[in-house]
């Protein structure tokens, strides 16, 4: 199991509590792997250096996870498809 931080970006358009179903959604994903989320913080609404698709401003949410590398990839196809989700990385810690 390897540490990762990961960033991801939530649509500005959606209401709060789709926000927290996102949010539980891939915690719940993690620990479902048999992974371990070590924190998560939310940085709340900011905006973009430049437009992503015509948005100017999104929620940002930085989770800390205890992951398996082989499930890296999975998840982050799972984010790429799921509606509200404007951008992810992973980051190896």
């Amino acid at each position: 199991m390897n540490k990762y931080e990961v960033l991801y970006i939530i649509s500005a358009d959606l209401p709060e509590d789709k926000r927290e179903e996102l949010i539980k959604k891939f915690s719940s994903y993690v620990e479902t792997k048999k992974g371990t989320v070590l924190g998560i913080d939310k940085w709340g609404m900011r905006k973009f250096a430049y437009p992503i698709n015509f948005k100017n401003e999104g929620f940002y949410v930085l989770m800390n996870i205890e992951f398996d590398p082989a499930e890296v990839d999975a998840m982050a196809k799972l984010m790429n498809i799921t509606e509200g989700i404007v951008r992810q990385i992973f980051v190896k810690k």
